[in-house]
């Protein structure tokens, strides 16, 4: 794998963590040391979303943290600034930014926004709502930037949706887990999925991490048996900041504390070493 590669540092048998936050929420001012403390936890990956409203695919959690940060102001220029401080910090953890294509890409243009993000601290990319029209250029400009790009599907995806987030990934491969909102698990659980990441194997060299769902350790746990390179926590990273905010604590420490608990169970049987 290439050096900067996402989830390349794992050891044998150990499975890649992400946690997905929104910017701005704890605030840009909280931000550099959150990552500072999460690169120490050996975080792999934070998905890191521009905040953006109204969101149909997130649940009420991830939706009132994007609202607490656009109401603090943050938006696409802050939110690099910010990263800007930490930049050649970060040992172990990469940055995927995610942005919204209709608040945060359009108004920008899509080869300006690309430009910008391969100018800043960042380490992949990940466009929300992207239209189908636009894809090609999307791939287009992210290739001649150098930036990597986190494509998505879900288990149920068409073939030929499967084929081609399989193609686009060069960041990582995000399997949804299943149609719904964040916070909201597969009903029948994660052991279905070890097909579809097989398959989805076959046809890409990108780590695949899988989110939706993932509240503690015996999810994430359950992924590495599935086959997944990674978990992908959201809306209960997410609940942490939120709590930590209402209780006026530390979120810094919060954070680092929920990140070893999701670490607590290791997952030494993983399905491909049965």
């Amino acid at each position: 794998m290439p050096e900067n590669a996402f989830f390349a540092d794992r050891r044998p048998g150990e499975i890649g963590l992400a946690l997905f936050l929104n910017a701005g929420d704890p605030p840009l001012s909280v931000l550099p040391d959150l990552l500072r403390a999460l690169d120490e936890s050996e975080v792999d990956c934070v998905e890191l979303a521009v905040p953006f409203p109204d969101s149909i695919t997130d649940g009420p959690v991830i939706r009132r943290s994007a609202d607490r940060a656009l109401a603090d102001g943050t938006d696409l220029a802050e939110v690099l600034k910010c990263l800007d401080t930490v930049r050649g910090e970060l040992r172990h953890t990469k940055i995927a930014l995610l942005a919204d294509w209709s608040h945060t890409v359009r108004p920008l243009g899509l080869a300006e926004f690309v430009a910008t993000a391969a100018d800043a601290a960042v380490d992949g990319l990940l466009v929300h709502g992207l239209p189908p029209r636009v894809r090609w250029a999307y791939r287009e400009a992210a290739a001649a930037a150098g930036m990597p790009i986190v494509a998505t599907c879900y288990p149920k995806s068409a073939q030929a949706v499967l084929a081609e987030s399989a193609a686009t990934a060069s960041a990582y491969l995000y399997l949804v887990a299943h149609y719904g909102r964040t916070g909201s698990a597969p009903p029948d659980g994660f052991a279905q999925l070890g097909a579809v990441i097989d398959d989805l194997r076959t046809r890409t060299s990108a780590p695949i991490a899988v989110g939706f769902g993932v509240r503690g350790p015996s999810e994430v746990a359950a992924l590495a048996r599935a086959g997944a390179d990674a978990a992908v926590v959201g809306s209960a990273a997410v609940a942490v900041v939120e709590r930590a905010a209402e209780d006026r604590r530390d979120v810094v420490a919060d954070l680092a504390e929920f990140v070893a608990m999701l670490k607590s169970i290791n997952p030494t049987t993983p399905r491909s070493a049965k």
